[in-house]
């Protein structure tokens, strides 16, 4: 197994890192950009949307879906241009969009967090194709990881705070049926981000933790940590043409100096191929 940082861009705060059509997307939300990255030709290009941005996805009609300090946006890959869709929160002026990932049939799910950590003052949301925006789970305090089973059937689900995983049933847009599948106490960390594999594992990163771990849904175990050179580990994803290759996004700690914090990495050798990524049906 290889741990290596790749491409140029060094983020502030990397987050939301999704594979989609031989490329990697992810954000740095402190920085207000949306990055790509071609690991086959190492291109890298960087979009500054003027927000902090919590999340980007892929739009099956072109474009990208961005969410952040000032709601839903499309954005224009050519010219860079935002164009808001809707803000559910306008008047909560201390929180922000953070993660969010789109469900096989389209539709796009990201939440808020508090950023002065007010518990229970955040919620997660669905972003319809048709532009509709509902509340989908909560109250939350720090909506972040998603993804779904191979199926579709089954969405897990990590408000950070709660240490904790959810799964919910999961058909047409709607959440039903929740309840804890994985305990995430024993790990003097906070879960953040979250993956997939072919096996349905969860791959989940430990922001403060320095470390991606994977998980038994059905059992609840731990199957597999990796250990990485930062501390602020924040996400994940599957990619490469095979999806074999583990992304990991990092931050910046705000004391310790570390030579690669904010880089994005790459595990490579861990015998386990990931799911595919979903773009936004609208």
């Amino acid at each position: 197994m290889t741990i290596d940082p790749v491409g140029e861009f060094r983020s502030v705060w990397g987050e939301g890192p999704i594979w989609f059509g031989g490329r990697l997307l992810y954000v740095d939300i402190e920085s207000h950009k949306v990055v790509s990255f071609d690991p086959e030709s190492g291109t890298e290009k960087v979009w500054d949307v003027g927000q902090r941005v919590g999340m980007v996805v892929p739009r099956k009609s072109g474009g990208l879906v961005i969410a952040g300090d000032k709601g839903f946006a499309f954005l224009d890959e050519g010219n860079g241009d935002v164009t808001a869709i809707a803000d559910p929160e306008p008047e909560k002026v201390n929180n922000r969009f953070n993660d969010g990932k789109c469900a096989p049939d389209g539709h796009l799910f990201a939440g808020t967090i508090s950023l002065v950590k007010n518990e229970g003052d955040a919620d997660l949301y669905r972003l319809s194709p048709d532009l509709e925006v509902t509340k989908a789970y909560g109250p939350v305090t720090n909506s972040n990881g998603i993804v779904w089973s191979a199926d579709g059937a089954t969405c897990y689900y990590i408000d950070t705070p709660t240490k904790q995983v959810l799964a919910f049933d999961y058909l047409n847009g709607l959440l039903a049926n929740s309840r804890r599948v994985v305990a995430l106490n024993h790990i003097d960390s906070s879960p953040d981000g979250m993956a997939i594999d072919e096996n349905g594992h969860l791959w989940i990163a430990f922001c403060h933790g320095a470390c991606v771990t994977s998980f038994d849904p059905v059992s609840g175990y731990e199957v597999q940590r990796v250990d990485l050179p930062c501390l602020e580990t924040t996400s994940c994803a599957f990619g490469g043409s095979d999806l074999r290759d583990l992304y990991v996004t990092t931050g910046v700690h705000k004391t310790e100096k570390e030579e690669h914090a904010g880089r994005l990495f790459v595990i490579k050798g861990l015998n386990v191929k990931g799911q595919p990524s979903y773009s936004f049906g609208g």
